[in-house]
């Protein structure tokens, strides 16, 4: 995966109606550990990692390049946004799209923030690339994210079996004003 190219970032703090999304900080770092580690985060993207390994390998701002958003709820970190170019990616129909990734705090589940914190970025990376479609890619064992990718606008372009399950692959396509 690359970076999203000439966006200047970091950009200003996105906020909604209950979240920010910003760039990771210092204070962060406990969160992203936790994230990682976590079974149940971890469960359709290969797994968690060792607390310890993460503990050791986790710089003082993880996760700290452009596309890299923390989602922030009353001042806490409760979950990333990941938008980055596809440049490696299995799938032709992928490769050089821009890709949406996230994980969340089980803590945080059920309450809409991802849904909220995705359409944000989504918006937020239609305002600085006007036009450009994003792509998504999940298990589709994974009942949350098909739901959620369903929510956002993602239409299906295919499915295919990678890393021991079905994967889906979905695209978003900005909404363009008709002239």
């Amino acid at each position: 995966m690359e970076d999203l190219g000439l966006v200047a970032w970091p950009p200003e703090p996105i906020r909604t109606e209950r979240l920010v999304l910003r760039e990771p900080e210092a204070r962060d770092r406990a969160a992203f550990i936790e994230l990682l580690a976590s079974p149940e985060v971890n469960t359709y993207v290969g797994g968690p990692r060792p607390r310890d390994e993460l503990e050791r390998e986790t710089p003082e701002v993880p996760e700290r390049w452009p596309g890299s958003f923390v989602v922030d709820l009353e001042g806490a970190m409760i979950g990333q946004i990941l938008l980055r170019r596809a440049t490696g990616h299995r799938r032709p129909a992928a490769v050089g799209k821009a890709d949406l990734g996230y994980l969340f705090l089980p803590r945080a589940w059920g309450f809409g923030y991802a849904a909220e914190a995705c359409a944000a970025a989504l918006g937020w990376f239609d305002g600085v690339l006007p036009g450009e479609p994003v792509v998504l890619t999940t298990q589709t064992a994974n009942v949350g994210s098909m739901r959620l990718a369903a929510k956002l606008g993602f239409t299906e372009v295919e499915r295919f079996e990678a890393w021991g399950a079905e994967q889906w692959l979905g695209m978003w396509s900005p909404v363009t004003p008709s002239s």
